[in-house]
C-alpha cells in the first residue's frame, strides 16, 4: 500500500496540514462573519456576510443569483480544500490518482476565483454612485486570507506531488 504524501514527506507534513486546517476555519470564519458593509445615504448601514446573503437570495427567489454564489463562493472552496487534504492525507492513492485529483483541484482553482470576480464588480459599482458606499469587512478579509493559503498549499502540494510521481518506478 503506498503511504501519503504527508506520510512520504514528514518534514512537511505538519506545515502543509496546518495551511489547509487554518483556510478551512478561516474559510468557515469568512461566510458567516461580515462581508460588506453598505452605507446608503449616509445614514442607513447594513453588514452582510455571505451566508446573509444567500438567505436573501434564497428568500427572494433569487435561484440564478443563489446558485452562483453557492456554487462559487462555498462550494468550490470548500471542494478545493477538502480535496487537498485528501490528496495530502489520505494513504493508497495511486500514481493515476494523484494526477486526477490534483488535476481536478487546478481546474477548480480557475473557477474559484468567479466569486472575486462578483465581489469587485459589486464593489466598482456600489463605488461609482453618490448615494451609497461600500466597506470590506473582516468577513472578506478572512475569505481572501483562507483563499491565498489554500493557493500556497497547492502550489506546495503540486510540487510535491510532482516529485513523488517523478521518483516512484
Amino acid at each position: 500500500m503506498h503511504q501519503s504524501l504527508a506520510q512520504t514527506y514528514s518534514k512537511r507534513s505538519v506545515p502543509i496540514a496546518l495551511l489547509l486546517l487554518l483556510s478551512l476555519t478561516l474559510f468557515v470564519a469568512g461566510i458567516f462573519r461580515p462581508f460588506t458593509e453598505v452605507t446608503k445615504m449616509w445614514v442607513f448601514q447594513n453588514q452582510v456576510s455571505v451566508y446573509d446573503g444567500l438567505v436573501t437570495l434564497m428568500k427572494t427567489k433569487e435561484w440564478f443569483l443563489f446558485a452562483i454564489l453557492l456554487v462559487f463562493t462555498v462550494v468550490f472552496p470548500f471542494i478545493k480544500i477538502f480535496s487537498l487534504l485528501t490528496l495530502w492525507l489520505k494513504p493508497g492513492l495511486t500514481k493515476q490518482r494523484i494526477v486526477q485529483l490534483y488535476n481536478f483541484v487546478s481546474h477548480l482553482g480557475k473557477w474559484s476565483m468567479l466569486d472575486v470576480f462578483v465581489v469587485a464588480n459589486l464593489v466598482l459599482l456600489l463605488k461609482s454612485g453618490n448615494l451609497a458606499s461600500i466597506r470590506l469587512r473582516d468577513g472578506c478579509f478572512l475569505f481572501f486570507t483562507s483563499v491565498m493559503l489554500v493557493q500556497i498549499a497547492s502550489l506546495w502540494i503540486g510540487i510535491i506531488a510532482r516529485k513523488n510521481l517523478s521518483e516512484q518506478p
